[in-house]
């Protein structure tokens, strides 16, 4: 396995842990209770930080396990990577959609944070997912 096609199951691991620890964390709060008094602005920082973090923990974590491999890519990583992040960005631009509308029907900031926190963690997945696959299929 390449040093890209382990970057790219890192992100989406990290990406989907650590979202699913928010989710349980605080969006189980929401049923039966006023969204505009759920402490979630802490939650989502700690959140986005420490997918930061576990992202180039274990990156480092993966070039220390292969030395040989790390930072090595070809042609073949250059095309599989920059189709992933097209597609990511492409799922952002269409995800961000539902924040925008949020904010346009003037929706708690609770509905609207959370929206766009979903968009970019869909963006990672499906673009990690993108480039496991070709890694996977061939590319």
């Amino acid at each position: 396995m390449s040093s890209e096609e382990k970057r790219s199951w890192i992100y989406l691991v990290v990406g989907v842990g650590v979202y699913a620890v928010y989710f349980v964390v605080v969006l189980s709060q929401v049923p039966g209770a006023d969204v505009a008094r759920i402490a979630y602005v802490r939650p989502m920082l700690i959140a986005i930080g420490a997918g930061i973090g576990l992202g180039i923990v274990a990156n480092i974590a993966a070039a220390v396990a292969s030395p040989k491999e790390a930072g090595r890519t070809d042609e073949r990583d250059r095309q599989i990577n920059r189709l992933g992040d097209y597609v990511g960005f492409y799922v952002m631009s269409i995800a961000a959609l539902v924040p925008l509308a949020l904010a346009m029907a003037e929706a708690a900031h609770f509905w609207i944070a959370n929206a766009l926190y979903l968009a970019f963690v869909l963006a990672t997945v499906v673009s990690s997912a993108v480039k496991i696959v070709l890694y996977r299929r061939g590319f």
